[in-house]
């Protein structure tokens, strides 16, 4: 009796002190697997979604409602959006307002005084209807053709040096028949003019561009570039007498300004001559020395401005780099003329450098 009432009193004991330690930690948890857990996550989930602004995006709209999830998804279908090109304009189309001539000389087919010749001639259109006046302001929503065909789109301005050989007219379309500058270039250049022109018996550096607003400024000689050419003449002068070109001469009622002229040899009776002049008027060099008793049997020209002939063959042609370009022209001009909008050239890449072969001397 005594060890079962020890007995009795000792489990007693433990059991008090069992129930006091489950009041201090509360009630037992439910196991992670069963049914308990399952309906607590869901009140969590409950209480979570009850919250404001949780499982909204940003924008407001509710995740379920947003269209682009699909026709499978219970959505309406994405509607597809329109590819996006940094591509050049559909033909015709300009990129700003400006005169009808100078659109067409911006598109490269003829310089501005050209253009207005076509015009009169009733080969320019506009929305549909010939024009008869260059007094109209043209733009991007206005469709422009010259004999039935589209304007071409503006291309970025481009500049070529041309050795013209003896023998060609600067011209795109000879009366005579006589072969052309342009007949003679090669297949690969777009449609150009030439800055400038040089007789038929005349040879040497004649500046080529796509770009007629480009062409009309460089030929004015406000733009002061100096144009130096190397003559022999049939005749005897002396120095003295180039000299007194430098005041300018007139010959026949026509002016022509300051020439800078160097004796430069004599050979039996021909001279070679270096002439330097701003104008470009028509035989101006020939008639110069005519004035002065000499017959011009040669007549080349080895610069325009900073662009020299140097070594190019005769009927080559070179391309002239757009920074060279546009650090003769001043930033200024290039801006004006649409050079700094144009795209950049590409630089080469410089070839990545050769893997050493192993074991091979460093």
């Amino acid at each position: 009796m005594r060890k079962a009432g020890q007995g009795q009193g000792g489990g007693q004991g433990h059991g008090e002190r069992r129930g006091a330690a489950a009041r201090r930690e509360g009630p037992p948890r439910a196991k992670a697997d069963g049914p308990r857990s399952r309906h607590t996550k869901a009140r969590r989930d409950d209480a979570r979604s009850e919250k404001p602004g949780h499982g909204t995006p940003r924008h407001g709209r509710p995740k379920q409602e947003r269209p682009h999830e699909g026709p499978l998804h219970g959505g309406k279908p994405r509607r597809p959006r329109p590819p996006f090109h940094r591509g050049k304009p559909a033909a015709g189309a300009l990129e700003s307002e400006m005169r009808i001539a100078k659109a067409l000389a911006r598109a490269g087919l003829c310089s501005r005084r050209e253009a207005e010749r076509w015009i009169a001639e009733g080969r320019v259109s506009v929305n549909g209807r010939k024009i008869d006046s260059p007094a109209l302001d043209v733009g991007p929503k206005d469709r422009i053709s010259v004999d039935g065909n589209p304007l071409p789109v503006a291309e970025p301005t481009r500049l070529w040096r041309y050795h013209k050989p003896k023998g060609l007219v600067t011209t795109h379309r000879d009366p005579q028949g006589r072969p052309t500058v342009f007949d003679a270039l090669p297949k690969t250049l777009p449609r150009v003019i030439s800055i400038g022109r040089l007789d038929f018996n005349s040879e040497g550096l004649l500046l080529l561009t796509n770009d007629g607003a480009l062409a009309r400024h460089l030929e004015l000689p406000a733009t002061g570039w100096l144009r130096r050419y190397r003559v022999r003449a049939y005749g005897h002068v002396t120095q003295a007498d180039l000299d007194r070109l430098k005041e300018g001469i007139e010959i026949d009622g026509v002016k022509y300004g300051p020439v800078e002229a160097t004796l430069d040899t004599e050979k039996g009776d021909n001279a070679w001559i270096t002439i330097a002049l701003r104008e470009g008027k028509n035989r101006e060099v020939r008639n110069i020395l005519s004035a002065l008793g000499l017959t011009v049997n040669r007549l080349i020209r080895v610069s325009f401005g900073p662009f020299q002939l140097l070594e190019l063959k005769p009927g080559d042609v070179e391309n002239v780099r757009r920074r060279v370009i546009i650090d003769q022209l001043g930033p200024r001009t290039a801006e004006e003329l649409g050079l700094a909008d144009d795209e950049a050239e590409e630089t080469p890449k410089k070839a990545a450098p050769k893997p050493r072969p192993k074991g091979g001397p460093a």
